[in-house]
């Protein structure tokens, strides 16, 4: 039984000070990480507040965004060893905000992923189609191409470890949403190929999330598909109480 992770995606929203306001509302007020573990992804300005105030709480932090070298002249970026070393667990990575508007490419998103596992923390692999690919019906495509180049190099071990998510171009911050028998049937698409590529053992052991307009409203019928492991979530994550909504509707 594989163990739903939902993790909130700030993106770049907050103040320090909001950022500290929201941790002290959840951290003593989230499950425990038996039933469900919990994440808030944040800007990289805010992770040392928010991985202080979870401390000795089951309350995780993950990084928006990492590098793929731990150091060097690459002003402006953020090194895995320095996110690793700050005490951050995950790290999104290849978010269609990152491809879209940084133009980030499947084999970038590949050497980030390898360099997240070198400094022991846990990426969240994004794929997703645009609403041209989903309406052509090429998204089964689209999304085997994304993962089997995130993927390149790791082990199975890895590959077991590790969170994809699978969030629709199209759902992202529109208010529209796949429905959960399509959720389902593209996560399925995420699972089959990590089968194909890794094996059974691994694909039934991988979590898969959803994303696109996640709802405390809406979360129940995604978390009751087969393929459906938890969820990335945007705008429901930005407030303590609906956060901690989408928590208890699937402890």
């Amino acid at each position: 039984m594989r163990k739903p992770i939902i993790a909130g995606n700030w993106k770049m929203n907050k103040t320090a000070s909001e950022a500290k306001a929201f941790a002290e509302a959840v951290k003593n007020a989230i499950p425990s990480n038996d039933a469900v573990d919990s994440v808030i992804g944040a800007p990289a300005l805010f992770l040392e507040t928010l991985v202080t105030e979870a401390k000795g709480t089951d309350l995780k932090i993950a990084a928006q965004n990492s590098y793929w070298e731990n150091e060097g002249a690459f002003t402006g970026e953020t090194s895995p060893a320095a996110l690793a070393d700050l005490g951050v667990d995950y790290v999104i990575i290849g978010h269609s905000e990152r491809r879209e508007y940084f133009h980030e490419t499947d084999q970038e998103i590949n050497k980030k992923a390898k360099a997240i596992f070198a400094n022991n923390m846990t990426p969240i692999l994004c794929c997703g189609e645009s609403l041209e690919t989903y309406e052509a019906n090429q998204t089964a495509d689209w999304i085997e191409t994304q993962i089997t180049a995130g993927l390149e190099g790791l082990t199975a071990e890895q590959v077991s470890a590790m969170v994809i998510a699978y969030e629709p171009i199209w759902a992202i911050g529109t208010g529209k949403s796949a429905d959960a028998t399509i959720a389902d049937t593209i996560c399925g698409v995420v699972r089959q190929t990590v089968e194909k590529l890794y094996g059974k053992e691994v694909s039934e052991a991988v979590r898969i999330q959803y994303g696109g307009s996640v709802k405390p409203e809406n979360i129940a019928e995604y978390m009751a598909k087969e393929n459906v492991d938890g969820a990335l979530v945007g705008g429901a994550s930005l407030q303590a109480d609906s956060f901690l909504a989408l928590l208890d509707a699937v402890k």
